[in-house]
């Protein structure tokens, strides 16, 4: 008895080591996504400087990676539910690596948009694969926080990409952020090529089943089609347009708040550190969901956050007047946000079976991806037409109201007729 025990004990304690070392291996790839997905909102200023463009122009050169985003989740989603998780995931990274490298050597903005494109398809794949790696891999009572790490990671990798920007903008220009984030897109891929395991949920499927056969438009359909089923239709929904609204406040203030605090008369400096003490709160943010999920409930915690936020929103420019009182609303801020994300993407995952996971995941990220695509661009319309900066964070606060309904009322409806939490 006493052998089997400690046999057992060392099982676990082997099986807890092979978890975090694959937790930790998504958040590495987490944190080169959050760097490489914000290296243009810190460098914004400066492009647009050299090259003379206008607030829209601008918005499209911030959106064209979330573009690319929305597509890469798409096409990431269906690819990982018949090859695997893993090969869709390193090829994003090898995307993301060769796209982000010839960044340095743009000659105009349009160059720059079709990279920032591919960036953006390379991202959305990595996204989805480590997300549903880390759900896949990662023992029931360890995922809530296992998954909030990998939104910790990807605000530590914004983070990274703003102090990135404070040092190469002044001393090297804007085209080193890109070199750098690169190399380290490409380190993060030959990583993942070397220590990634495929998820073991995906190598249970049945071998027989329609995931190895060839991949027709009408099996497609159906398949996804399952994920608007009876007792599915109303998570699948609630998600995908609640995390539209969410990022759509979320990449407008990751991405334009740098910016508009220059624009509102702030040094470039100050506006890349009020971008960094938003990135900074998000690890906060992620972390402390992850670890309160469990026990208050992910859905409330969320509801909570949103409405919340809408007051921070509104309090961000009238706060950055008041000395000292800009970092605890800029944090608070970013830890709503990024806390925002991290419950998105712990509800996600657990709405979905695994034959039909990554094409949801990957649906419900596209659609958010709708909402930070058309986020930069709306705000440099509105910024061109004269808005006023208050305006615009007042604007895109309103979408949090909407997206805390959609959360209470659909997946409490779905909640009554499906066993699948919410």
């Amino acid at each position: 008895m006493l052998g089997e025990t400690v046999r057992k004990a060392g099982n676990d304690a082997t099986e807890a080591a092979s978890q975090w070392a694959l937790i930790s291996l998504c958040m590495l790839f987490n944190v080169i996504d959050g760097l490489d997905v914000m290296a243009m909102a810190f460098t914004a200023s400066r492009v647009a400087a050299e090259w003379g463009l206008k607030g829209a122009e601008l918005g499209t050169l911030l959106s064209a990676s979330l573009l690319g985003m929305a597509v890469g989740s798409l096409l990431a989603g269906p690819r990982a539910d018949r090859y695997g998780r893993r090969p869709v995931l390193l090829t994003g990274l090898a995307l993301s690596s060769l796209s982000m490298l010839l960044c340095f050597w743009s000659p105009n903005p349009y160059v720059l948009i079709g990279l920032r494109l591919l960036t953006g398809v390379g991202t959305g794949a990595i996204l989805v694969g480590a997300n549903v790696l880390t759900y896949e891999h990662t023992s029931a009572h360890r995922r809530n926080l296992a998954i909030a790490l990998q939104s910790v990671a990807f605000a530590l990798g914004a983070s990274l990409g703003g102090l990135l920007a404070h040092v190469l903008n002044e001393y090297a220009g804007w085209r080193y952020v890109f070199l750098t984030g690169g190399l380290l897109t490409l380190a993060g891929a030959l990583a993942g090529a070397c220590w990634l395991r495929e998820s073991p949920a995906f190598m249970a499927l049945d071998p027989q089943s329609p995931r190895t056969a060839p991949m027709t438009v009408t099996l497609r359909s159906a398949q996804y089609r399952e994920l608007f089923a009876a007792g599915q239709w109303q998570q699948t929904l609630a998600l995908a347009l609640a995390l539209l609204l969410i990022m759509f406040c979320f990449y407008f203030v990751m991405s334009w708040t740098p910016t508009l605090m220059i624009h509102s008369g702030f040094s470039e400096k100050q506006g890349v550190a009020v971008g960094m003490l938003l990135c900074a709160g998000g690890v906060i943010g992620a972390l402390s969901l992850g670890l309160a999920a469990n026990r208050f409930g992910c859905r409330r915690l969320l509801r909570g956050a949103l409405l919340l936020n809408v007051a921070l929103m509104l309090l961000i420019v009238p706060s950055s007047h008041v000395a000292g009182l800009i970092v605890p609303v800029g944090i608070a801020t970013g830890l709503l946000l990024n806390g925002m994300i991290a419950a998105m993407f712990i509800l996600t995952p657990q709405a979905f079976d695994t034959a039909i996971r990554t094409r949801g995941v990957g649906l419900v990220l596209a659609t958010g991806r709708i909402g930070a695509i058309l986020s930069p661009v709306i705000a440099g319309l509105l910024l061109d037409a004269n808005w006023s900066t208050q305006g615009l964070f007042a604007f895109f606060a309103g979408s949090q109201v909407l997206a805390a309904l959609l959360i209470g009322f659909g997946c409490r409806r779905a909640g009554r007729q499906t066993s699948k939490p919410c």
